[in-house]
């Protein structure tokens, strides 16, 4: 059993800038990952790859449109949609091989597998043949993240049914893509896919679009939205969805009741939204519990059990990356004894 000042649970946006700042303070510390590369949702399936495909989207969009021939740019585009998922890919591995040369500057342990408390102070990893190593640490922080809520009904395949993951690696432009969810996520990867040449749908529970934010930015966000072609039904639940080989058919119904109406799409994205990823974490074996949603309590980045913190999507909070960062760093250096604090006020959305 090896013993660690600190121990992360988590290599996220969290996790990684929590055990770089350790390892800057000379801490002996250790992060552990289960996937095959560092960074989390965020550098891997999440903000950098989604904003890569934006960036390229946009840009097919503006030469497509002809706003590139208003300026004199004349161009006639064709999409090689397999050349944009690989520069995508590329960016993220570029980003998350820096975490990697970050780990080995500041002497930072990678352990590779899932870890979970085994008692205060303890970890147990598994790694993915299955062998379990367990670790000691006075402090250990949780920053697991968060997953994509599930939705009654409508059961994530990945194939025709697609979470925000899914939606990120499409072999094809859909004809119609519905998206469940008018939060960030599913305008975000719906507005690629219609700069592409999809028809996109967005169904959302509430009257409004980004619930999150100030209503006047909201109604000109979709105003803006609308124009661009995308369309909302918004006030209506999805109450099933039935995929085949090639589509998939939803019933919806009025959020305030009424009578259900079916709608056709080739692909079906889900993003209601996401929950904390704290299920397998051995919460039990130091007395740690859960809210109703999923997350964990804090007190200035401290749980109700001394030596063991929490940090990011896991807790309270809006769950942004670069307010993972904030916490990371504020957690690392009042390990280290040194006062420090988020200001949440100043978080930008």
């Amino acid at each position: 059993m090896k013993n660690y000042d600190v121990i992360i649970i988590g290599g996220g946006p969290g996790g990684y800038n929590a055990a770089i700042r350790a390892g800057q303070l000379g801490l002996s510390v250790a992060c552990i990952e289960g996937r095959a590369t560092l960074g989390g949702t965020c550098l891997n399936v999440g903000c950098m790859p989604s904003k890569a495909l934006l960036h390229a989207s946009e840009l097919y969009e503006a030469a497509a449109s002809g706003e590139l021939g208003h300026l004199g740019i004349e161009v006639k585009p064709s999409l090689n949609l397999a050349q944009m998922m690989k520069q995508k890919d590329e960016s993220v591995t570029g980003l998350t091989k820096g975490i990697e040369f970050l780990f080995r500057k500041n002497k930072v342990d990678w352990i590779k597998g899932w870890g979970k408390l085994d008692g205060v102070g303890k970890v147990k990893v598994s790694d993915a043949e299955g062998n379990v190593s367990e670790y000691h640490a006075k402090d250990i922080v949780i920053a697991t993240g968060s997953e994509p809520t599930p939705l009654p009904g409508v059961t994530i395949d990945n194939q025709r049914i697609i979470d925000s993951t899914g939606a990120l690696s499409l072999p094809e432009v859909p004809k119609h893509l519905v998206v469940i969810g008018a939060g960030v996520i599913g305008l975000e990867l719906g507005s690629v896919w219609r700069r592409l040449g999809a028809e996109v749908t967005v169904i959302e529970y509430l009257d409004r679009i980004c619930p999150g934010i100030d209503e006047e930015t909201a109604k000109t966000l979709q105003r803006s939205l609308a124009k661009q072609g995308m369309s909302f039904k918004l006030g209506s639940k999805v109450t099933q969805a039935t995929p085949s080989a090639d589509s998939v058919s939803l019933t919806l119904e009025p959020a305030a009741g009424g009578e259900a109406q079916t709608l056709q799409a080739d692909y079906v994205l889900v993003a209601i939204g996401r929950r904390p990823y704290t299920q397998g974490l051995g919460l039990e074996s130091v007395g740690l519990h859960t809210d109703k949603r999923g997350m964990l309590e804090n007190q200035g980045h401290r749980t109700q059990v001394p030596g063991i913190w929490v940090i990011g999507d896991v807790t309270s909070g809006p769950m942004l990356a670069h307010k993972a960062e904030d916490e990371a760093i504020a957690c690392i250096e009042l390990i280290h004894g040194k006062p420090h604090q988020v200001n949440y006020g100043l978080i930008p959305g």
